[in-house]
This record gives structure tokens, sequence and C-alpha cells, in this order.
């Protein structure tokens, strides 16, 4: 019971940094970082640095930059960031492999058991916004559009990194529960945001005589962890629909939450639609976050007999 209610701030302090990422088989941010034959480990995360596998890694490796070799075992996924992605062919990834702005090689014999995502270059996902917005921007406008929306995507690939590693399980719970109970959880975010909007305007009402001021700084802690936590919740859940509406009955929690927010990015961008979007995800994210308790119970709200 006490992790369910911690559960909000292990994410806060997480996201402040107080939360240790590394553990003492995981490699982060080194110059070059080595898996050696015989050797095992379970996650491998680097920025800007070389990743070489020759043995066992039982989790997922990630780079940020840099490049990813990979010769031996990856249990889990191998997810590259702008950075060049070699499966040499003795290599097995157990689950997917994501490249995104980057390069992908697969040579004969590679074995991966799951999905392979690839978005080339950062010119050709341009060139594809610039064919089907043609008629809606101006082109002068793309690539500053482009810049602010990649800076964006960057930012919610970490934070949904992050997020779905550490709680899975309640990420896939409260996105099953979006589909089961969708009504109810739009109508509890919806009155949420609006019960927080008047929180926030006492709050600041009462800054004027100083005790305000923790209450609203509580309330902008507490709203963030929600939006946070809420739309990984549907990247996750947009990733799997999508996936399941052409037959594919499994994807891994981090292949449907890429999915989920390219597919986001790309709304987004369309003038009034992108913006009614984004209104209902956080409507829909704070009432699947609140009604489900950050995906620890099915309803919050239900009588207790």
């Amino acid at each position: 019971m006490k992790k369910k209610i911690l559960l909000p701030f292990v994410i806060l302090f997480f996201l402040c940094g107080l939360f240790p990422l590394q553990s003492q088989q995981s490699a982060i941010s080194k110059e070059e970082i080595v898996v050696a034959k015989g050797e095992a480990q379970d996650n491998v995360i680097a920025f800007g640095s070389n990743i070489l596998v020759e043995g066992k890694v039982r989790k997922d490796v990630v780079a940020f930059g840099g490049s990813i070799i990979v010769r031996g075992e990856v249990k889990g996924s191998v997810v590259g960031l702008g950075s060049k992605i070699t499966l040499g062919s003795t290599s097995i990834i157990n689950k997917d492999v994501y490249s995104i702005g980057g390069e992908l090689n697969k040579e004969p014999g590679c074995v991966v058991n799951g999905d392979t995502i690839y978005f080339k270059t950062s010119e050709d996902i341009s060139k594809f916004l610039r064919e089907a917005f043609r008629d809606i921007f101006s082109v002068s406008f793309i690539p500053l559009i482009l810049i602010i929306k990649l800076i964006i995507f960057f930012i919610w690939f970490i934070l949904a990194l992050i997020i779905g590693a550490l709680f899975p399980r309640q990420i896939t719970f409260a996105s099953s529960q979006i589909k089961k109970s969708f009504w109810p959880i739009f109508g509890i975010g919806f009155l949420s945001i609006i019960i927080y909007i008047g929180l926030v305007i006492f709050s600041a009402l009462l800054c004027f005589i100083l005790i305000g001021i923790p209450f609203l700084f509580s309330f902008i802690v507490l709203a963030i962890i929600i939006q946070i936590f809420g739309r990984v919740v549907l990247l996750y859940f947009l990733g799997e629909s999508f996936i399941k509406a052409f037959g594919k009955r499994k994807i891994s929690l981090l292949a449907a939450v890429i999915l989920g927010l390219v597919l986001v990015t790309i709304i987004r961008l369309i003038p009034i639609l992108g913006i009614l979007f984004s209104l209902c995800l956080s409507i829909v994210g704070w009432g699947v976050v609140i009604r489900t308790k950050f995906g620890t119970t099915e309803n919050w709200f239900r009588k207790r007999s």
C-alpha cells in the first residue's frame, strides 16, 4: 500500500535527478562502453558514446548519438536516437530495434525477434512534413516547426523511456482502462482540470499573504507529474491501438510508446485539429491518472464494501 502512495513522489524524485538511474550492472555515459564476450550487463545507456556488445545485455541498449555495434545478444530492445546502429551477423535482439534520425545496418544472419522502426534522417521527416502540409503551411516555416517538434519529441522520448522502464505494469494497466471506461475517465479528467485551475487561482491569490506560495508550488509540481505520467499512458495506448488495427496482437511497451509519440507529433502539426487533439489528450491523461491512481487500481472512487 505504501508503494502505491509513494508512486507519484518517486516519479518526481527521478525527474529531479534524485532517483539513481544506474545500478551496479548498468553502464551510462562513458566514452566507450564495451560488453565483452562472456560478460553480461543489465542495461547499457549512453549519451554521445560508442557501444560495443559482444557478450550479453539482459535488458535494453539505448544510445543518444554515438554508435551501437551488436555482435552478441540483447534480451530487450536496441534504441538509437541520432545513432549509427550496426547489427552483426552473430547478433540476437530478442525484442525490438529503433533507429530515429540515424543509420541502421543489418548484416546477413542477424536475428531481430521483435519490430524494426527506422526513421533514416531528419531530412526525410522534413520532406514528409513538407509534402503532407504544403497546402497548409508556408515551406519557409517548416524548418522552425520541425526543430521545435524534434526537441519536444526528444524530451518526451527520454521521459517515456524513463517512466516506461520504471513503471511498465502501471502504464499497461492504466492504458487498458481507457478503452474500458473512456467516458468516465474523460469526465473525471475534465472536472479535475477545472478544479485544479480553481485551486491554482486561489493559491495565487493567497500568495499575496505568502501562505499560498507552498500550495501553489505543490499544485504546479503535481500537475507536471500527472501530465507526464498520463501522457506516457496515452502514448502507449495510441501506439498499441494503431498496431492492433493492422492485425498485430503483441507489441512491446517501448515500441508502442515511440509509435504513439510519432503519431501525436504529426497530428499536433495540423492547425485547429492539433490543438483540439492536445486538449483531449490532457483531459484523458488527467482522468486516467486520477481514476486509476497512477495505474494502481481500477477505480479509485469505487465504494469499498
